[in-house]
């Protein structure tokens, strides 16, 4: 072998290595994962596809020493899925996949490691990284991820899809493409929890759960993270320290306002103790950019039900932030309250509060600490993670509206929580504060 040779194998081994913790064997092995899924305070599930049919080994411990607990699903599979129980809350653990005690596809280390939950209730500071539309697989939406690492220097401590997670039609390759192979390093220490959009639906149905989203992900049917089970994994929710997340089906699912997920809502929104509450799902109820909530016919009129329907719902039960995409564009509403009309239709009395919601500006937006219905929400339409389009842009009930890249970032600590929208070059374009006293 020439010494050209053995530099070009060396340079290409160590591109291999850069790119990926798995080795070049686990690589042939491995098509698509390792990733996480549906985490509670004392479990788990991990999943991963191999290309022949094989056992599911999991090994796993608080180091990476003594990572000699072992769990294996009976049977041989191509898309394995093994739950870890009995964990404790706000813990980390790390672990390796593989299909027998001694041929593992995977090493222990940092790279697969992971932390549960903690337990709901105490306040702990968390990092939330929301993606609206990010299924295109190309420069944009992979700018949008770098930049969100640039500016963030770690992990979020869960993030959100809200909807079109993979284009065109949600097919199982562009779901490989766009979201297990472009954030595959994450996949394997933060679950996701994702929303079924437009072009996801094309290859799933929701009143079925059968198609590509509802394979590839597993996610709480039964309350298994908090929250009241929904029997559908369609729609549910979980909690997270003192948040309450809610994840609704706004394109498949019925949305009427004594439908099934509506009196789901309303009966988990009674239960939850949590002091803030985040709700995401993908069709925008106020959208002045490339989609138009004023217009009855945009969508199937899914804008239009969601919010004449389902923001009563949600803001009688003190929801806090509302996260949807489906436009490609950033728009941000000042505090709001009662607006379930045309754009026309808004009036002073529903702005609760007509500034900026900065603390270098006109002040934060309050709320009380205890959960109070009707005291307002912020809805944020982020839709630009993998692409933009055009629009008006000219929503009334918006304080800000931008034809730009990117993704959200919330941080809440204690009572507080600081919003921002990150562009592709890791430039904050927006950020509002919401406070609770």
């Amino acid at each position: 072998m020439t010494i050209k040779l053995r530099l070009t194998l060396a340079l290409l081994l160590t591109s291999l290595w850069l790119s990926s913790p798995l080795s070049l064997a686990a690589a042939e092995k491995l098509t698509r994962g390792p990733y996480l899924q549906m985490p509670t305070t004392n479990s788990m599930v991990i999943r991963w596809r191999t290309e022949k049919e094989r056992k599911s080994y999991v090994r796993y411990g608080l180091t990476p020493a003594t990572a000699t607990n072992l769990v294996r699903s009976p049977g041989v599979f191509t898309e394995h899925v093994v739950q870890l129980t009995k964990l404790k809350p706000d813990t980390r653990y790390f672990y390796s996949i593989g299909y027998d005690t001694n041929k593992w596809i995977t090493e222990v280390g940092p790279d697969f490691s992971f932390l549960t939950p903690p337990m709901p209730g105490p306040a702990r500071p968390t990092r939330i990284w929301a993606l609206g539309d990010p299924g295109t697989a190309n420069t944009n939406q992979m700018a949008v991820r770098d930049a969100f690492y640039k500016w963030s220097g770690r992990n979020p401590d869960l993030w959100l899809m809200l909807g079109d997670n993979a284009y065109s039609d949600g097919t199982d390759a562009q779901y490989g493409k766009a979201v297990f192979d472009l954030y595959g390093a994450l996949h394997r220490q933060v679950a996701l929890w994702p929303t079924l959009g437009n072009h996801d639906a094309l290859s799933a149905s929701s009143p079925t759960q059968s198609g590509v989203y509802y394979d590839v992900f597993t996610l709480p049917t039964l309350g298994q993270s908090g929250g009241l089970p929904s029997g559908t994994e369609a729609y549910y929710s979980f909690d997270y320290a003192n948040i309450h997340f809610i994840c609704l089906d706004s394109q498949d699912t019925d949305r009427s306002p004594h439908g099934v997920m509506a009196t789901w809502l309303r009966a988990d929104l009674d239960s939850t103790a949590r002091e803030w509450i985040i709700c995401f799902f993908h069709h925008p109820p106020y959208s002045k950019g490339g989609h138009d909530s004023d217009k009855k016919s945009d969508s199937g009129g899914r804008l239009w039900e969601m919010r004449e329907n389902i923001l009563p719902i949600l803001e009688a039960g003190g929801v806090d932030l509302v996260l949807c995409g489906h436009s490609h564009d950033y728009e941000r509403t000042f505090l709001l309250n009662g607006h379930y009309g045309t754009s026309t239709n808004l009036t002073s009395t529903m702005i609760l509060n007509h500034g900026d919601g900065r603390s270098d500006g006109n002040g934060v937006y309050e709320k009380p600490a205890i959960l109070t219905p009707n005291k307002g929400a912020v809805y944020v339409v982020s839709g630009s993670a993998g692409q933009t389009e055009a629009g008006k842009l000219n929503h009334p009930a918006m304080y800000l509206s931008l034809k730009k890249l990117g993704s959200l970032v919330i941080d809440i600590d204690g009572l507080t929580a600081e919003v921002k929208f990150i562009g592709d070059k890791g430039q904050g374009r927006d950020y509002f504060t919401l406070r609770k006293k």
